[in-house]
């Protein structure tokens, strides 16, 4: 971390969560965010999906909940971007305060809601998006839906031809009872209704599914089940957990989702268990806790072909991205593996 990025942060954390995370996208749109050299290397070289990227380091949503800094979180090394949750209409979310840091755990808690300006606004600047990166858009569904499944299928009819790929997110804690779309019934027809729009879209993008930490073994040998049987394209794992084993901090009793450091044990695991359920034949994404090259490697290991990171990015900065593919590529080279895919799934028994 450079002295110029140290003050930025220091600064920023003077203000209250929410304030500071509007200033350090304000900061990216107009030019101003510290950022550090870009990474490249053969070895960190990959395919999601049919996605190639150049490295397998990701941003995950919810930190560009409104496609407003495209263009720069699409030049800050990233092998690819994930922005939103979009819903159909806007929304103003949930009450404030609602994100809270817990510096003493390297964590954040949030129970934004879904906040967004609507899928409409989103994809207008999504028709805008730089060409030269990987952006996805991660779906939601408004909390006053009288169908909330066909709300994720709405989402990806709007802004769908200016994507990459999209997520199905139903593992989000802070919307009221969206989890119980987990379930095999009403994730088999959500998932339908999304495929029916994709079949429609001008290119035929890959749909991912983000699902929750705290699913029990069942639950998740259900949900593998049903996104191989629906032709989704890759899990992501995992979002963020209800649990508060181990905190220290103060805020660790605020209701919402706890994402951070303490989340990384947790959710390698369910990768791990998903990664042996479905037998390394669905393509996994990591996140939860990634703050460093040796949890990204971890997480690649236990099953991941993709890592993505957020709130280890409220205590680092955006240096961390080219620190973590440096260090990442150090590794993969020490323990003689050519590409990121040699490695996939070589320390999943490690989690199990």
């Amino acid at each position: 971390m450079s002295i110029l990025e140290r003050a930025g942060m220091a600064a920023l954390h003077r203000f209250d969560p929410e304030t500071a995370h509007g200033l350090a996208l304000k900061a990216l749109r107009l030019g101003v965010a510290p950022m550090g050299p870009a990474y490249r290397s053969g070895r960190l070289r990959c395919k999601l999906a049919g996605l190639a990227l150049d490295n397998p380091l990701g941003l995950a949503a919810g930190f560009d909940k409104n496609a407003q800094a495209l263009a720069p979180l699409a030049h800050a090394g990233f092998g690819f971007v994930e922005v939103g949750a979009a819903t159909p209409r806007p929304q103003p979310g949930n009450p404030k305060p609602r994100l809270f840091r817990l510096s003493e755990d390297r964590a954040a808690i949030n129970r934004f809601g879904f906040n967004n300006e609507g899928a409409q606004v989103i994809a207008s600047r999504l028709a805008q998006r730089p060409r030269d990166g990987i952006i996805g858009l991660n779906l939601g569904a408004n909390k006053d839906s009288s169908d909330r499944a066909a709300d994720f299928a709405q989402v990806l009819a709007l802004c769908g031809p200016h994507l990459d790929f999209a997520t199905v997110n139903v593992s989000s804690p802070n919307t009221e009872r969206l989890r119980d779309l987990q379930g095999r019934a009403a994730l088999a027809a959500l998932l339908a209704g999304v495929m029916e729009v994709r079949a429609g879209l001008p290119r035929q993008i890959p749909v991912f599914l983000k699902i929750a930490p705290d699913l029990a073994d069942d639950d998740l040998a259900e949900i593998a089940e049903v996104a191989s049987s629906a032709g989704v394209d890759a899990i992501i794992a995992t979002n963020t957990t209800l649990s508060r084993d181990g905190l220290a901090s103060t805020h660790a009793r605020e209701a919402g989702g706890l994402s951070g450091a303490p989340l990384f044990e947790r959710s390698t695991r369910v990768l791990a268990r998903l990664s042996q359920l479905t037998e390394g034949q669905m393509p996994l994404v990591g996140v939860g806790g990634v703050g460093s090259a040796e949890q990204a490697y971890a997480k690649i290991r236990a099953g991941a072909l993709a890592v993505q990171i957020y709130t280890a990015l409220i205590y680092t900065g955006l240096s961390l991205v080219p620190q973590i593919l440096k260090g990442l590529d150090a590794l993969l080279e020490r323990d003689g593996f050519a590409s990121v895919s040699a490695a996939v799934g070589t320390g999943r028994g490690d989690w199990l």
